[in-house]
């Protein structure tokens, strides 16, 4: 599977090019927020959130039948950006199931400033 390809798609909110990556039962979960949907569903939902995006691959991970992404998400022209993880399944080549985790990007909460625990991550 092409993911940098299915990412674009994914960030271009291009239905019709979601579409083409997705097996017709696929499912796609969001545990952050306790959702389960449909390919169609997921892909409506994509297009229909406000905004136009763009992302950065921080990691790919690829198994064969199994390939992790990890992206940093942000809205063209500037404001909060996000960081996905998705652990997509395939079969044929097509995905048949996403289990993907959101989180907005901020800084550390005050209490762990105030202790001087951690500092900050330096990729590669």
């Amino acid at each position: 599977m092409d993911i940098h390809g299915y990412w674009d798609a994914v960030l271009s909110q291009d239905a019709a090019g979601m579409r083409e990556f997705f097996l017709p039962d696929a499912v796609v979960n969001w545990p952050n927020t306790n959702e389960s949907f449909t390919a169609e569903e997921f892909i409506r939902v994509n297009c229909e959130y406000p905004g136009s995006w763009s992302g950065e691959f921080e990691r790919i991970i690829d198994t064969g039948d199994v390939v992790i992404t990890a992206l940093r998400v942000f809205p063209r022209g500037g404001g909060p950006s996000f960081h996905a993880v998705s652990f997509i399944s395939l079969s044929g080549g097509k995905i048949s199931s996403v289990d993907e985790y959101w989180g907005d990007d901020g800084s550390p909460p005050q209490w762990r400033l105030d202790l001087g625990l951690g500092r900050p991550v330096i990729c590669p």
